[in-house]
């Protein structure tokens, strides 16, 4: 398997099949941003991995409301609404992954985009870890163009929510 389809535990992402599944093109643009944080794994992915507070360290988004009940698994839905180059965007969001306290996967897909994250957490010692970010833009044959626009503005986004989710570490 290429590199560039490997998480840095070395396993396929819970997205590199899928994305042959749903008729899209492969390989989907691909972008990752990574930072160290100074709090324990385990305090940052509970933090991290609780989609309703996603909107309190992930750039854009303004809402997550779960559609579902229960605790956070694979499988687990809801809503989320995002601002993206200007746009206010309304999207499913479903859980592909769940691997506490170090992966975190989510799909979404509105007006044929879709996108397919992960936020892996990997212990860097006993009281800090590193954060990656990693999210694969896949568009139809008809939203194929728009690819590079969205992986320019997601870029940005995940470098400004992980200095936002180190910054909810610092200042305790």
């Amino acid at each position: 398997m290429p590199v560039w389809c490997q998480t840095s535990s070395g396993s396929r992402p819970p997205f590199a099949a899928e994305a042959r599944q749903t008729g899209y093109r492969w390989p989907v643009r691909r972008v990752e941003q990574s930072v160290e944080i100074p709090a324990p794994a385990e305090e940052v992915f509970a933090v991290a991995s609780k989609l309703e507070e996603l909107p309190r360290w992930q750039s854009g988004i303004v809402s997550v409301a779960r559609t579902d009940s229960g605790p956070v698994a694979v499988g687990a839905k809801g809503t989320l609404v995002r601002e993206l180059m200007g746009q206010r965007i309304e999207a499913p969001l479903e859980v592909t992954a769940y691997e506490p306290p170090r992966l975190l996967g989510l799909h979404s897909e509105v007006s044929g985009v879709g996108l397919d994250a992960t936020i892996e957490v990997t212990a860097v010692g006993s009281s800090s870890c590193r954060v990656s970010l990693v999210a694969e833009i896949s568009g139809s044959m008809l939203t194929s163009f728009m690819e590079p626009m969205i992986a320019s503005a997601a870029e940005g986004d995940m470098r400004e929510s992980l200095q936002r989710l180190r910054g909810l570490f610092e200042d305790r």
